[in-house]
């Protein structure tokens, strides 16, 4: 799969190093190989320059021309309804739950710990069941599995001849 996602005016990215750590901005111009013109007009963030180094860049991309003034940026960017877009994205959702992860007290963590434990246990006996199903018809996952046998029960051996007892 080729490379989809260009340092080029319009691409969103998120800063991902310095004050501005978190926040999306767009790439306004490119200054050189290391460096870029950025506005964050719908994040609070001041048209200034940033490292490329510094940047996570984004699928959204919005339409203005390179250089384009602090009021261009924002009309695209409330037209194409940014914000909301970032925050529907499986990135934004991880970045949150990573935020609430950080925020948790020891106490969230037990309670968190203690309720995986009672899912599990209520989990594993029906995961195993549809296996032992699944085994039965000689369909697992995509391998096809040779059908269960029955099992014979086990019988123990009688021996005739008792072994004397040790003194």
């Amino acid at each position: 799969m080729p490379f989809a996602r260009f340092v080029q005016p319009g691409r969103v990215a998120l800063v991902a190093d310095g004050p501005l750590k978190g926040k999306l901005v767009s790439v306004v111009d490119v200054i050189d190989q290391t460096r870029a013109l950025v506005d964050g007009p719908g994040s609070g963030v001041p048209r200034q320059q940033i490292r490329l180094n510094q940047l996570h860049l984004t699928k959204f991309r919005l339409k203005f021309p390179f250089t384009a003034p602090t009021r261009v940026v924002r009309k695209a960017w409330t037209q194409e309804k940014l914000n909301e877009k970032w925050a529907e994205s499986q990135w934004s959702k991880k970045l949150e739950n990573k935020e609430k992860r950080a925020q948790m007290t020891d106490y969230d963590r037990f309670k968190l710990s203690s309720a995986r434990v009672k899912r599990n246990r209520a989990r594993t006996p029906v995961f195993k069941s549809l296996k032992a199903q699944a085994a039965r018809k000689g369909v697992f996952g995509k391998k096809k599995v040779p059908k269960a046998s029955v099992k014979k029960p086990r019988v123990k051996k009688e021996t005739s001849a008792k072994k004397p007892a040790k003194k």
